[in-house]
């Protein structure tokens, strides 16, 4: 139990690494607070971690890269449990294309689903924050660092970059509050979105040779687990850092 009572949002828990993450925090003892764009999988995650015992509420079709539907967010967990402790900002939406394919539009989109979204979240979750402290947990990546050959991640790696540098700043501002913030940078992820790319060996053999283990992608859960230590009291000194959860890829 060791997010024992505590009350968490996590952004995105229909599917991939925020389902596993309300799954993780809810069997520790978590109060989970969640939302997603997709209603029907929002749901079924709620209705898995009650099943299990565990404690959660979500917003359904809620997208915080839109300010009121952020604030809506923050809003439930305050109506429903009075404070926050924990904010994972995990959810986000992307737009994948070399620079001379990358649109204005496709640009502007994916700015708003990778920095917007945190930056709405975390601007109306802050005064909350502030009366008792907590944990900021934003989700960057590793491309936010370093490029790939066989991934046209122009955009993504902007607003992933953007996620870690903002996320030091947050701690900065949030330390005389007690507010912690740090960031994860994962690798390759299989999700219901990469696992096609995974399984295309054209694609993968590149990506495959900057993974030290063996070659073996991340699972959902490895992600998990890093913010659950982040989400916990057990990194109460811990503020400002970025975690690579990358199978050693930004080490090689």
């Amino acid at each position: 139990m060791r997010l024992n009572q505590k009350v968490a949002i996590i952004t995105g828990i229909g599917s991939g690494m925020g389902q596993a993450a309300a799954k993780l925090f809810a069997a520790e003892g978590a109060l989970v607070v969640g939302c997603d764009i997709d209603r029907a999988r929002c749901d079924a995650t709620v209705k898995e971690i009650l099943s299990s015992g565990g404690q959660a509420v979500a917003l359904g079709t809620c997208d915080p890269s839109e300010p009121e539907q952020a604030q809506q967010l923050i809003d439930l967990a305050m109506d429903t449990h009075g404070f926050i402790d924990v904010l994972y900002n995990n959810a986000a939406a992307v737009h994948f294309a070399p620079i001379e394919a990358m649109s204005h539009a496709m640009w502007a989109a994916t700015m708003k689903g990778e920095l917007d979204i945190v930056f709405n979240a975390c601007k109306a979750a802050w005064p909350h924050l502030k009366t008792r402290g907590g944990s900021i947990i934003n989700c960057g990546s590793v491309s936010g660092k370093m490029a790939y050959e066989v991934l046209p991640a122009l955009a993504h790696a902007a607003g992933k970059g953007g996620v870690i540098a903002m996320t030091r700043q947050l701690a900065m501002e949030g330390g005389s509050h007690g507010i912690r913030a740090n960031s994860i940078s994962p690798g390759l992820v299989r999700t219901g979105a990469t696992a096609p790319l995974i399984d295309n060996p054209d694609w993968f053999m590149p990506m495959k040779r900057k993974l030290m283990l063996s070659g073996r992608v991340g699972e959902p859960i490895d992600i998990a687990y890093c913010a659950l230590y982040l989400a916990s009291d057990e990194a109460k000194w811990v503020t400002g850092a970025d975690f690579a959860i990358d199978g050693g890829t930004t080490a090689w």
